[in-house]
């Protein structure tokens, strides 16, 4: 089982390059984004309670994020492993992960950091809002307190998992072709 986490701060790629990786190494996809988004769009509680949350530009709480992850898991069991896009964002839910994966048998592989400008993710993030509708990218404000949120909270992780040699830095800048072999070739070498 492969397991790697896709990190970095918002608007890095991380979406962009997951999609490829999943069908390179045949993985299931696990994108809190998209999981809240979808609990968003149908009106669940679990999406109007991110909603208050999501709109402000803070982080879900823990306990609502965790239990999403543990439940996708134990529904694609049987995958080779999973590729986790925006998850996990603080140290406790990081911890949290390994405790899951233990479960399992398993641990993280690898956690590839997309390392980009703050001024360049500004800018694709508000062109994101553009064509996407997305809401929390509409707003630089918003976006700057989402970075802000990241700063403190998520950039942690880095030397959490530095600390478990599992941490490689990959310049998220340039053409998404060339990021995506930087991401394969370190894949590769825990292969």
């Amino acid at each position: 089982m492969l397991n790697l986490i896709l990190f970095g701060p918002p608007g890095a790629g991380k979406g962009t390059q997951s999609e490829q990786l999943i069908d390179a190494y045949n993985l299931k996809h696990i994108s809190t984004g998209d999981l809240l988004r979808a609990e968003r769009k149908a009106g669940t509680e679990l999406g109007i309670k991110a909603n208050e949350y999501i709109a402000k530009g803070e982080l879900v709480p823990d306990e609502v994020v965790v239990g999403m992850v543990r439940n996708f898991m134990k529904e694609h069991s049987s995958s080779k492993g999973f590729i986790f896009d925006g998850f996990p964002r603080t140290t406790p839910q990081a911890e949290a992960l390994d405790n899951l994966l233990s479960e399992f048998g398993a641990k993280i592989d690898i956690v590839l950091g997309l390392e980009v400008i703050v001024d360049e993710l500004v800018k694709r993030l508000l062109l994101r809002g553009e064509t996407s509708g997305r809401a929390d990218d509409q707003s630089e404000e918003t976006i700057r307190n989402r970075f802000k949120e990241y700063q403190t909270k998520t950039l942690p992780l880095m030397d959490y998992y530095t600390k478990k040699n599992s941490y490689v830095g990959v310049n998220g800048m340039g053409e998404i072709d060339h990021i995506q072999s930087s991401l394969r070739e370190e894949i590769n070498k825990v292969l």
